[in-house]
């Protein structure tokens, strides 16, 4: 029977080598290290304690087996061992304790944060808001959907690339306030230790401060919806130089290109602003060539929503569905230029030839109520 054990034991251990290559992302917080620390501390502790009681297991199955001429012998209660096995297993859970309590506390206490961000999670985006310094922005997939890796040509990073990155500074303790607008979220970055809940009507509030320059990736870890796997987070960490200088670059392009709201847009200019609008935020529900998701998601193309009352169209698009809550309300979420010509490109699109050019001052009469 050892012997079969032994050939077994050597059968697995090409597994166990490579399995032992597999661990949690390296650590680039102070937080995060305390978390792999208690991990493997914790490891250890179950490890060995797995090791002992197997071993004894399987020396007593071994050395006294009936094959041997081994009889069992019967016995009852013995109170020494009954304390024995009541106060080592307690001893061991709270030395397990302590240092998990000890973290869960400081992962609560974001007291003496630098830097607030408000972070908001959308299907299927998050909004970004930098509170003291009046930048905001919404971080969307960027990787293409129909770009699948392969074996010739891998991408380590395949929905995991976002068009804008939440930028930090390094050094510096920032804390997120997390929220949602639809559905309940997950903002997820391993190698911050940081998985909070963003919940609808709620605020909670995580922190972090890296040391070391990079980039860390995560996801929503919250099953948000059918397209929950395309709502990635990538978090750029700068120098402090590094960072004054994106942020002041940041305000400038907020402020260059501020869209006028008196400004009299072209249906083409219109049409291909819409275009990028609508791949953005529409696209999952509605596809592409406007067909939508049958029994899920109304289509667009050939729609007496894109293709009849104007004002009808501006409504649902600025204050969502009251028959469908799917339809989320983007008037919370995009400026008057962005839903003008969304609707411009839906009613213009595919079989829609509606010819209509709405303008942005449009839609500031349609959010006063005003017709």
């Amino acid at each position: 029977m050892l012997s079969r054990l032994t050939h077994l034991a050597l059968a697995l251990l090409p597994l166990s080598v490579a399995a032992g290559n597999i661990n949690i992302q390296p650590p680039v917080t102070t937080l995060a290290q305390d978390v792999y620390d208690l991990h493997m501390l914790l490891l250890y502790i179950t490890g060995t304690i797995f090791l002992l009681v197997s071993g004894v297991m399987l020396w007593a199955i071994v050395r006294h087996r009936k094959a041997a001429g081994h009889q069992a012998r019967h016995f009852h209660e013995n109170t020494t061992v009954e304390i024995i096995w009541t106060v080592i297993p307690l001893l061991i859970l709270l030395a397990m304790a302590w240092p998990a309590t000890r973290l869960i506390l400081q992962q609560k206490s974001s007291a003496g944060a630098e830097l607030t961000i408000k972070v908001t999670g959308y299907q299927w985006k998050w909004q970004y808001d930098y509170l003291d310094d009046g930048v905001r922005f919404m971080s969307h997939l960027s990787t293409p959907r129909s770009s699948v890796p392969t074996a010739a040509n891998p991408d380590p990073h395949y929905l995991l690339e976002v068009d804008e990155p939440l930028v930090v500074p390094t050094g510096v303790k920032v804390r997120l306030l997390l929220t949602a607008n639809d559905v309940i979220h997950s903002w997820w970055v391993p190698q911050l230790a940081i998985k909070q809940d963003a919940i609808p009507g709620f605020v909670r509030d995580a922190w972090f401060n890296i040391r070391t320059p990079g980039t860390y990736r995560g996801q929503c870890t919250e099953l948000c919806g059918k397209d929950h796997g395309f709502m990635p987070i990538v978090v750029v960490a700068k120098t402090p130089a590094e960072y004054r200088q994106w942020l002041a670059a940041r305000k400038q392009q907020a402020a260059a290109s501020a869209d006028n709201p008196d400004r009299h847009w072209t249906l083409a200019e219109l049409q291909a602003r819409g275009e990028k609008v609508f791949s953005q935020n529409c696209v999952a529900c509605h596809q592409a060539n406007g067909k939508g998701i049958p029994g899920a998601f109304p289509a667009l193309d050939g729609s007496r929503i894109a293709t009849g009352d104007k004002a009808a169209h501006l409504d649902i698009v600025i204050n969502g569905s009251k028959r469908n809550a799917a339809m989320a309300a983007w008037g919370k979420q995009l400026s008057d230029t962005d839903i003008a010509a969304v609707i411009s490109y839906e009613r213009n699109a595919w079989s829609n030839h509606t010819g209509d050019a709405v303008q942005p001052k449009d839609i500031a009469v349609a959010r006063g109520g005003k017709s």
